[in-house]
């Protein structure tokens, strides 16, 4: 299954590259929201240093939206869904190479991110491991949330409509987790940020155990 989940992955990967969707439009789309709370918050500037972790993230949930419904546009696109229901390859290889090739592309998103909040905003990353264990986590949970959630609105005709209002409440505990995990991790929290870690983890278990126990049906129905 984890082969076959490679496999998908690095298809999704592919098409990405080629496209260069991600670098184009995607990556320029979160630094420009970067960029514009920046302009809105510039006068205090305190205030934005102290913001700095939670919009970082509200940004990544925003640019995870656009990358889920690209990621269902591919598989919509000449009802390439219909080869991978005959493909052979386990449903649950389907869902978790998608989740993968999604979680990569949030990852870029995530690094050029913090390079502009630390020069627009003047944030410091005092503790990286910190910083980097929560991002691949945090990415790891939006992934598996938005493919799930995406294979439930893949066959209606209001997909575009309908997926942010399933995900945006769905992944709270992750922008909460995450922004808390990085308020600690850039020195802006007195309290211990492992702990929010924790609750990362088990936000992305719980999805990966859904989406490996509901992804055929869900394909099917798509």
């Amino acid at each position: 299954m984890l082969r076959e989940a490679f496999v998908v992955a690095a298809k999704d990967l592919r098409i990405e590259a080629r496209s260069h969707v991600g670098r184009t439009q995607v990556v320029p789309f979160a630094l420009v929201v970067v960029v514009l709370f920046g302009l809105a918050l510039d006068p205090d500037r305190g205030l934005l240093t102290r913001a700095a972790p939670g919009l970082l993230w509200v940004t990544v949930l925003l640019t995870a939206l656009l990358a889920t419904q690209r990621s269902l546009a591919l598989e919509s696109a000449d009802r390439a869904v219909d080869q991978l229901r005959v493909s052979g390859i386990d449903p649950a290889a389907v869902f978790l190479g998608k989740a993968a090739a999604l979680s990569v592309q949030l990852l870029v998103v995530v690094t050029a991110l913090a390079v502009g909040v630390v020069v627009l905003y003047g944030a410091v990353l005092a503790s990286p491991l910190l910083l980097i264990a929560s991002a691949l986590v945090a990415t790891a949970g939006l992934a598996l949330a938005g493919t799930l959630y995406g294979a439930v609105a893949a066959g209606l005709r209001v997909r575009e409509t309908l997926v942010p209002l399933l995900v945006l409440p769905v992944v709270a505990p992750v922008l909460l987790g995450a922004t808390r995990a990085w308020e600690a991790g850039v020195g802006l929290a007195v309290s211990d940020g492992w702990p929010w870690l924790r609750l990362l983890v088990a936000f992305m278990v719980v999805f990966a155990a859904a989406g490996v126990m509901a992804f055929g049906p869900l394909l099917e129905d798509a």
